[in-house]
């Protein structure tokens, strides 16, 4: 695959970017050689290698989701935080709906 200087021009359009005639011409060989650099990554055999989101892995460090019912520092008071809603249903803030 290959782009030319329209096809530069209708992305920069598409992506809402002023470029000049001059950068038009310059972005042609710059995006083709980037489009041969995939069709490269192409032709690689990766068969039996699973697909991975970073070069070493990684986990989450995920703390307990507890309630803390110290009602001065957070948690536990639910019902008194429910008591000052307008709308309370089943224990969460009731809204109007704006979706119809």
């Amino acid at each position: 695959m290959s782009v030319d200087t329209a096809t530069v021009a209708k992305i920069a359009s598409l992506a809402r970017l002023k470029v000049t005639d001059a950068d038009l011409a310059a972005m042609v060989p710059e995006l083709n050689g980037i489009l041969a650099w995939v069709e490269q990554l192409g032709e690689v055999d990766v068969t039996g290698v699973e697909p991975m989101t970073a070069v070493i892995p990684n986990t989450l460090r995920l703390r307990d989701d507890v309630v803390n019912a110290d009602p001065l520092t957070g948690g536990g008071i639910r019902d008194a935080v429910l008591a000052n809603a307008p709308a309370a249903e089943h224990g969460f803030f009731g809204v109007p709906k704006v979706i119809e």
